[in-house]
């Protein structure tokens, strides 16, 4: 999933502290239940992987879902030109669900956003306004809870929603299972001759539990700092 690369940026969200060192805990559990892992570790001891959130606005729940479908199926930098140019059209920052029904659907429209993901955000900003979603409520649902109320809704997908446990939640244990990118990582890191199986990521997925998001984040910058 490209949302969850970690590229170095020099400017970050004003107000923000700076995203944490892995943790040692979580990252010495990885080392000793993957080679693989241990050299991509090894290789970055100063990791941080929520860094590549630094250089975006502070996201509450509904910020999160807009830059989460607005990358799919796309890269982060073509995904944070469409949520500058959304954050533009609502006077420097991202829109509230009802600032977001308010405007009209030509506004996502005129930020590059397709028809099919403007109305999955309308669908979604309904759900935050009339009180179905609500920041709190997520943060109390567990990941299988959050999956499932996320995926009722048209255009929102398994991996749109572990996205969002990753992103907005910051939950421990979520695997990407399907995402493009972090099976070219796994190839790569793993020597696989050809892209590997479902059967395949989820039996190297099995070695990194608890700490999948965190084998996940390594994965992601051994490809994208390749």
């Amino acid at each position: 999933m490209d949302q969850v690369q970690s590229e170095p940026k020099e400017v970050r969200a004003r107000g923000r502290k700076r995203a944490p060192i892995a943790d040692r805990t979580a990252r010495e559990f990885l080392r000793n239940a993957d080679p693989v892992l241990a050299r991509l570790i090894d290789a970055r001891p100063d990791f941080r992987p929520r860094a590549w959130m630094d250089a975006l606005p502070a996201l509450d729940a509904f910020g999160t879902l807009i830059f989460q479908v607005a990358g799919q199926q796309l890269s982060v930098s073509a995904t944070r030109t469409i949520v500058s140019l959304i954050e533009q059209h609502f006077g420097g920052h991202l829109p509230s669900p009802a600032e977001l029904l308010a405007a009209g659907a030509q506004v996502l429209r005129a930020s590059g956003m397709s028809t099919r993901k403007g109305e999955t955000l309308r669908a979604l900003a309904e759900r935050f306004v009339d009180g179905r979603l609500s920041d709190e409520a997520l943060a109390r649902m567990t990941d299988a809870e959050v999956e499932a109320v996320l995926t009722e809704v048209p255009g929102i997908g398994p991996w749109t929603a572990r996205g969002f446990l990753l992103v907005a939640l910051d939950r421990p244990d979520v695997f990407l299972s399907g995402d493009l990118a972090l099976r070219r990582a796994v190839q790569r890191a793993y020597g696989f001759e050809h892209p590997p199986t479902d059967e395949e990521m989820a039996e190297l997925a099995d070695r990194w539990r608890p700490y999948r998001s965190l084998a996940v984040s390594y994965l992601f910058a051994s490809e994208y700092d390749a």
